[in-house]
């Protein structure tokens, strides 16, 4: 897919006129690679992974530059919710925000000033989208960081999140929340590579779409980047 020359390199893929990352064409699966075995993604496994976690390198951490804003620093929360099948939350934003409208994503933002660290934003920033009380959740550690087009460094801060969590989804800022299996997102047989020709060179970018009952989750982008490096931690 070509993408029209016209058009600023440094405008956001999301924000391109007619276009929607669902009609990209699949430069591959990665299906040849192993899925974490199930029983690494069991509560106690993952405690462990991260007390003692492997050597290993995250595959994405860096995006090509959208935009002149000034670097900020941020942090998402990566809800795992304790079920017999454990889930990952996540939300889609409210259609009209400046940035990543529309698009699913992790609960999360930029820093605060009187935040102590990433995992008190991503805490912080969980509550404030969708309701989740820190009580509920219990912080395993963190990912690399990752660098988006917009200039935000953002910290992935994985966690735990008993079941009986009840959501108030902030208006303003998340139209919806849902949750994945993990071990769907876990297994490179779902991660699809797309790639475009923009701005005089290619983007590409990792997607995970999940049919949740009739509707589909398009999962891409810095989301389905950092899902990417969690699965490589896993797999190490």
């Amino acid at each position: 897919m070509k993408i029209d020359p016209s058009v600023p390199a440094d405008t956001p893929l999301s924000k391109l006129p007619n276009f929607d990352p669902r009609t990209v064409p699949v430069e591959g699966v990665d299906a040849h690679l192993r899925a974490v075995d199930a029983a690494m993604l069991d509560p106690q496994a993952l405690r462990m992974r991260f007390a003692d976690p492997p050597a290993w390198e995250p595959e994405v951490w860096l995006e090509p530059r959208f935009s002149d804003r000034p670097v900020a620093d941020a942090s998402v929360l990566v809800p795992i919710v304790i079920r017999e099948r454990p889930t990952v939350l996540l939300t889609e934003r409210a259609t009209h925000l400046s940035t990543h409208s529309g698009q699913v994503a992790f609960p999360g933002g930029k820093r605060d000033e009187t935040d102590a660290d990433a995992v008190e934003t991503a805490l912080r920033e969980a509550c404030e989208e969708i309701g989740l009380a820190r009580e509920m959740a219990e912080v395993l550690g963190t990912l690399p960081t990752y660098r988006t087009g917009t200039n935000f460094i953002i910290t992935p801060v994985i966690a735990l999140v008993q079941p009986g969590h009840v959501l108030e989804l902030n208006a303003h800022e998340v139209a919806d929340a849902f949750e994945v299996p993990l071990d769907f997102l876990m297994n490179p047989a779902h991660h699809r590579r797309h790639r475009i020709e923009w701005g005089g060179s290619a983007r590409e970018w990792f997607s995970m779409p999940y049919m949740d009952g009739t509707t589909e989750r398009f999962i891409w982008g810095a989301t389905a980047g950092m899902l990417r490096n969690f699965y490589r931690f896993l797999s190490a």
